[in-house]
């Protein structure tokens, strides 16, 4: 799996985002519209050509993949929520997952998006992808929808399941066996419960089933035929490990450099069973747990302020790669940062953050236009209104468009260590290091401060600040002087001259082995790049966190071969150490990326 940190993810609730076709608003049931967009509850017009009419906004914003809501065709009908009857506006309430919903759709030949190569899905992969942008598709695969209101016969229709229009199965008429039957979860600290019950009445699969596994991954792989470069899951915790690693192998097997994440709700490193899910699953994940940190540090005002995300950042370690966890501020199932009490330069601060921390960071839409509905503590449904304006010129929105342009060319900020330079409550400041690469973060939410910042891996030189545009000097590793105004972000970028040619580039991943200080950690192998096991010439990584060896390398001879390589351990007065196992293997590509990730053996 290739990670995309080197993107920044717009995620878009497709309902709520543009009405490009009013057309298909009605759907086959205009009581599930509502053209006023009063009823929260209901479809407002939003579809997939208002994506594509807006492709180029998003593109000007620094965002090169956009993740959006399910496409996949939802009930027709409503169901009773809190007195209301709620649509399936939000895309989580499948009944079949190879069409397009009508609601989404230019003509109504579109839901059938696979019987055509020319439908606005089509449209809109090409559109992205002539602009080098990836679409992420979410995709459900617990359950499929809660109980509607009863049809004009009085019969209750919960779980209904097509084939491209053909009725497999239902929860009422389960005759393939594919839900399980153990009532809702009473117990959230129950396993088998978590993975077994229903959430919320949605009428959950059954996956120990054949039949169902090989429906829900051949669909997903026609959409990943159809141009999808990237998945998002949803309730990831509420599926055993087991189906996850068959489901992403299977994935991967079909289309190797595919991005999976998924959401496991409030997870993250405080979270034993999430870290465990997003080292055993072979997908990322959404980092709740920096998400709660900033929420309460820069829009709750809580008292350790940076103290709480400092302490997520110390606990990467716990991940394999913590480059796959994706960052954020606001989703659609929480309320957006400026309800839970940001400003807007707060608001801004963190945007800042997750754009330069580790990670792949994810915007939530209309956060660029501060758009926020504080009815009710702004939760959902109010935390997903709709879009109401493109300003192009909005700090945030330049803000954005900065800073995803030094991501995209900075090594150090898709991948390097994290080196804290200054923390205290108010001010935070750090450093990402990478091949070469540096990038400064520092922020400040309480009252203006000068300080000093030692040992900044910048070559000595006058940096300009990428978001305000004022200059600072670095000498000998030390800014002097560093003046922060209350509520302000400052980010310095670095990157060293690109080396010349081209070939296949590597990354050498290594985790499980906790180097101390004075060890090095290498590659050694059978070509030459590695150094034809000549210790001496052996390719050196660098260290990220304590389980985290990573190196960059591009092979020129050695590429469209075959290599034999084993990682090693210099220790200072103290020899080598060497990977307990024979050399791992690795036939090679004649181009283009690739990584390989090992556990010290």
């Amino acid at each position: 799996m290739r990670p995309f940190n080197d993107s920044v993810i717009y995620f878009a609730v497709v309902d709520r985002f543009s009405n490009g076709n009013p057309s298909n608003d009605n759907g086959r049931n205009p009581e599930a519209y509502d053209a006023s967009r009063s009823d929260w509850f209901k479809y407002w017009g939003g579809d997939l050509n208002g994506v594509v009419d807006k492709i180029d906004y998003i593109k000007e914003l620094g965002c090169s993949a956009l993740w959006l809501t399910p496409l996949f065709d939802q009930i027709d009908g409503l169901v009773d929520v809190e007195g209301r009857g709620m649509a399936g506006y939000h895309g989580y309430w499948a009944k079949d997952f190879k069409r397009l919903d009508e609601h989404l759709a230019g003509s109504p030949e579109d839901v059938r998006v696979f019987a055509s190569s020319d439908t606005i899905f089509d449209r809109m992969v090409g559109e992205m992808h002539r602009r080098d942008m990836r679409l992420v598709l979410d995709i459900v695969c617990n359950h499929s929808s809660p109980a509607q209101r009863p049809d004009m016969g009085g019969r209750p229709v919960k779980g209904e399941i097509y084939d491209d229009g053909k009725l497999l199965t239902s929860y009422e008429d389960d005759k393939l066996g594919w839900y399980h039957r153990n009532g809702g979860v009473s117990d959230w600290g129950n396993k088998a419960q978590v993975e077994g019950g229903e959430l919320c009445g949605l009428a959950d699969f059954n996956e120990s089933r054949i039949g169902y596994r090989t429906y829900i991954k051949d669909a997903i792989k026609l959409w990943l035929d159809k141009g999808v470069d990237a998945l998002r899951v949803d309730t990831v915790k509420h599926m055993p490990f087991w189906f996850w690693q068959e489901f992403v192998s299977d994935m991967l097997f079909h289309k190797p450099d595919l991005f999976i994440f998924g959401e496991w709700f409030q997870g993250g490193c405080y979270d034993g069973l999430s870290v465990q899910f997003a080292n055993k699953s072979g997908m990322g994940m959404l980092d709740f747990a920096l998400q709660r940190a900033l929420e309460d540090a820069l829009a709750r005002g809580a008292g350790a302020g940076f103290e709480l995300v400092d302490n997520v950042f110390a606990m990467d370690p716990l991940f394999d790669d913590c480059r796959h966890l994706v960052t954020f501020l606001d989703n659609h199932d929480m309320p957006r940062f400026m309800s839970a009490g940001a400003t807007p330069a707060r608001l801004e601060m963190g945007l800042a953050l997750i754009l330069t921390c580790r990670g792949t960071p994810c915007v939530y839409y209309g956060t660029e236009q501060y758009l926020h509905n504080d009815t009710n503590g702004g939760g959902d449904p109010y935390n997903r209104p709709m879009m109401e304006k493109w300003d192009t010129g909005t700090p945030a929105f330049l803000l954005i468009k900065k800073l995803a342009a030094v991501r995209k060319e900075n090594a150090a900020v898709q991948s390097g260590s994290h080196r804290v330079k200054y923390l205290s409550k108010d001010i935070y400041a750090y450093t990402r290091v990478y091949d070469g690469d540096s990038c400064l973060a520092a922020f400040n939410r309480g009252p203006a401060a000068e300080i000093a910042l030692e040992n900044v891996e910048f070559p000595d030189g006058v940096y300009r600040d990428v978001i305000s545009g004022r200059q600072i000097s670095v000498k000998g590793g030390r800014i002097e002087s560093l003046l922060l105004a209350r509520d302000t972000s400052l980010v310095l970028s670095y990157c060293a001259p690109a080396p010349a040619g081209s070939g296949l580039e590597i990354s050498f991943l290594l985790n499980g082995f906790r180097t101390a200080y004075g060890q090095r950690v290498k590659v050694t192998g059978n070509c030459p790049e590695l150094g034809n096991w000549d210790l001496s010439k052996a390719f050196p990584l660098e260290y990220i966190n304590d389980n985290l060896w990573l190196g960059r390398l591009t092979l020129k001879e050695s590429a469209g071969g075959a290599i034999a390589y084993k990682f090693i351990v210099e220790r200072d007065g103290d020899g080598v150490l060497y990977e307990n196992r024979p050399a791992h293997f690795r036939h090679l590509p004649g181009d283009g990326r690739m990584e390989l990730q090992h556990r010290w053996s």
